[in-house]
């Protein structure tokens, strides 16, 4: 099954600057405004070679793929990175807050083997969309690297990876920062062989899910391809046959989703209520009274989180769970309303055929199919281009979208559970994309994979 090896990363040298001066979240939540900030934060942060700004007068000689190559040779020349002198893997941990409570969160930075999907090594389990590959590509293409890692899980119910990393790891860590949204940070360097080849033993059983990065690992296989070709296919995998990851085990007491909305736009001659009218044939609607300044909308929050989700006590053995949709939407000047499917055993007869009841029972399938697609007309195509639906995590952000007319609808859903994510991946499907927020997300600049 899958298959992980150690690699010589390169890493910032001591003394270039403060980490947290250095390092960014993936590119994919940066915002133009972010971009630059850290741009200004350190002449060497790693925005310069992940998600370099485009300027008017680029061109095919000059743009923000040859600059991130031509920075990644220069610093590398330079000793701003330097190589790991022996192949590692990495112990890195993560320490947050979230809901009133401080975790933990371990995970494996490593190369991963690189599978095509249909082999069932490696899971997906969200679309992805053709624009955001192909600037990965294009990056990869020119710089001949990984510059953050995908983030991929499995099941490891007795812990035995994270146990022989952590008994090697019963040192000081080699890097230990905090970054700028109060997040810890801590990476172990680990190089002994035996304990290497104990844990590349403990994973060859098992299967990796991707729980964010899709379109990065899309793009190295993608990668894989050219450069086999290129090279006359050869009999042993190179460099380009592997991509990093951090693993982080399902068992894991700090992994955390958190839920994304969604934003809709573009949708011509809405009627708000005519689309309640639609929405009653198979939801309830409940009207949630919104305070000015959105002061009452973590109740609302909350309320919906009550409504929604498992139902019934989820120990083993405690007898059969049930399972509610529920969904938030707001429509502007304080209409916000509570939707509740009324009738859960009508799904199967509802939701579109070909799809598990795994896939069937997904809230953001229930809700894209039921209201998005049904009711607002926004299907595969109309999301694929990005025209008429945005993706938040942001809940009052959202409300004063819609107010300042950004917007003419937000959605507001429950988080998918795990269990949900590998269930479906397991059956070989696709969510729809954007149905998870593995939180917090991680960070890009620790360890660099090169590809040569």
């Amino acid at each position: 099954m899958a298959e992980i090896k150690p690699f010589r990363g390169l890493r910032y040298a001591p003394g270039v600057g403060p980490l947290a001066d250095l390092v960014t979240p993936p590119y994919d939540v940066i915002d133009a405004k972010a971009q630059d900030g850290y741009y200004h934060r350190h002449p060497y942060n790693i925005i310069r070679l992940e998600y370099g700004k485009v300027y008017p007068g680029d061109d095919e000689s000059n743009n923000r793929y040859t600059r991130a190559a031509a920075d990644f040779t220069a610093w590398r020349e330079k000793g701003v990175l330097v190589p790991e002198e022996s192949p590692a893997l990495y112990l890195y941990e993560q320490e947050f807050s979230v809901g009133g409570k401080r975790l933990v969160r371990g995970g494996m930075i490593c190369a991963v083997k690189l599978e095509p999907y249909e082999k069932g090594v490696v899971l997906p389990h969200e679309e992805t969309l053709p624009k955001h590959k192909a600037d990965r590509l294009a990056l990869m293409r020119a710089c001949r690297a990984n510059f953050s890692p995908i983030f991929g899980l499995y099941a490891d119910a007795e812990m035995t990876v994270d146990n022989l990393l952590r008994l090697r790891a019963g040192r000081s860590p080699d890097l230990d920062f905090t970054d700028e949204n109060g997040h810890a940070h801590r990476l172990w360097v680990i190089t002994d062989p035996a304990v290497i080849e104990q844990v590349q033993q403990a994973m060859a059983g098992r299967r990796i899910f991707i729980a964010d990065g899709h379109h990065r690992y899309e793009t190295a296989l993608a990668y894989s391809r050219e450069m086999r070709q290129e090279e006359g296919n050869p009999a042993e995998p190179g460099p380009y046959d592997y991509v990093m990851m951090t693993l982080v085990n399902l068992y894991d007491p700090g992994l955390v989703v958190l839920p994304t909305h969604r934003l809709v736009r573009n949708v011509e001659g809405l009627d708000v209520d005519e689309l309640l009218g639609k929405i009653k044939e198979h939801f309830e609607i409940e009207v949630f009274p919104l305070a000015p300044g959105y002061g009452n909308f973590a109740g609302f929050i909350k309320e919906l989180a009550a409504r929604g989700g498992f139902t019934g006590d989820a120990r083993p053995g405690a007898g059969p769970l049930s399972y509610r949709h529920s969904f938030g939407l707001y429509c502007g000047r304080g209409r916000l309303y509570l939707l509740t499917l009324r009738d859960e055993g009508a799904l199967p007869r509802l939701m579109p055929d070909g799809h598990s009841a795994a896939w069937q029972g997904l809230d953001v399938s229930v809700l894209h199919h039921l209201i998005l697609e049904r009711l607002l007309g926004i299907g595969g195509a109309e999301r694929a281009r990005e025209s008429h639906l945005t993706y938040t995590r942001e809940e009052a952000g959202a409300l004063k979208a819609v107010d300042e007319g950004e917007y003419q609808l937000a959605f507001f859903l429950n988080p998918t559970l795990v269990e949900e994510v590998t269930a479906v991946a397991a059956n070989g499907e696709k969510m729809p994309q954007k149905s998870t927020f593995f939180y917090p997300k991680l960070i890009t600049g620790l360890v660099i994979n090169p590809l040569f």
